[in-house]
């Protein structure tokens, strides 16, 4: 990493909780980067398995920074962001292995277009199947990783602009970030890259999809999909990023499909014996609604309804919530 390199420094975060296993693989693939100048970030939200001790050891380069509890990936990122030093911001799950031309690939729209806020790179499951190309949203307020689950046959290889790139994977410009505010902590997890990317679209920030930029995730290698902490978080925090997000008109206008969503998940939960968990998860949403209601005088808005709603899809079985 040379001091004299013409190219803007990436600070790359990387939030973990007791992820060990994963590290060596996930820093070792971004040490060998072929971009330069970048920096490496971990938060380490109080993991009980020696990750901290491990990454001290044996990846001296990388900057640690130890939580007394843990923050959640919003808040763990949040640390990280306000100690980075770079023009643009990585973020990174822990329990990934990015190409070696990740980086290079991944900033470049940024640094051909000054109105590009993000960018998000094609993250494939180890089996070579699709994780996650972009972020969708529905008018029932429900989002998915677009592709999720598809064999990979080329149908997204073609860079194009999206609403929103997962965070498992996904590269901000610091100065968006400064403008629209870092990721909302009261998420803690799910769903906060999808209120980012609201508020980023919601500001006049583009979103690029950049298909060379590649990474390999394990997926749920730290919080099992289908769990009860994944479930409790999704659920509640899908409602609060749309209530939170979406224009007036939206919002008004699809009430029907987020209240029906939001009602008809609970027997689906109840069939497969997580009752208790979805409605502790519907509860604690409306209590902190009015919490949601009153961030909305916050954000800052530029651009018209209509170029929101154009990137609000309706609904179909073959979509894979997120």
């Amino acid at each position: 990493m040379s001091d004299e390199s013409p190219h803007p420094l990436i600070s790359v975060i990387i939030v973990n909780y007791n992820g060990k296993k994963f590290l060596s693989d996930c820093l070792n693939s971004i040490f060998h980067q072929t971009y330069f100048p970048f920096e490496v970030i971990m938060v380490d939200n109080a993991s009980h398995d020696g990750s901290f001790e491990y990454v001290q050891q044996n990846f001296p380069e990388v900057r640690m920074f130890s939580q007394s509890t843990n923050l959640g990936f919003a808040g763990g990122t949040n640390a990280g962001i306000r100690v980075a030093k770079g023009e643009f911001i990585f973020t990174l799950n822990n329990d990934t292995i990015a190409d070696s031309h990740m980086l290079e690939e991944i900033v470049r729209p940024m640094q051909l277009d000054s109105r590009v806020g993000v960018c998000g790179s094609k993250i494939l499951l180890p089996d070579g199947r699709i994780n996650s190309t972009a972020i969708c949203i529905s008018r029932s307020g429900a989002a998915w990783d677009r592709g999720m689950g598809e064999p990979d046959q080329g149908q997204y290889d073609m860079p194009e602009e999206v609403f929103g790139a997962c965070a498992g994977a996904a590269l901000y410009r610091r100065s968006m970030l400064e403008e629209i505010g870092l990721f909302d902590e009261d998420f803690f997890l799910f769903m906060e890259d999808v209120d980012l990317a609201f508020r980023a679209r919601l500001s006049g920030w583009k979103c690029m999809y950049v298909p060379p930029a590649r990474v390999i995730h394990v997926h749920g290698g730290t919080t099992e999909p289908g769990s009860d902490i994944s479930m409790y978080y999704v659920n509640r925090n899908l409602l609060w990023y749309a209530v939170k997000n979406f224009p007036s008109r939206a919002l008004i206008m699809f009430i029907p499909w987020i209240i029906g969503r939001n009602i008809a998940v609970i027997p689906y939960y109840f069939l497969k014996r997580k009752g208790k968990a979805i409605i502790k998860a519907k509860v604690d949403s409306v209590k902190g609604l009015p919490k949601m209601i009153n961030k909305r005088q916050s954000i800052k808005k530029s651009i018209s309804d209509g170029a929101i709603e154009k990137w609000i899809q309706v609904w179909s079985h073959a979509k894979v919530p997120k």
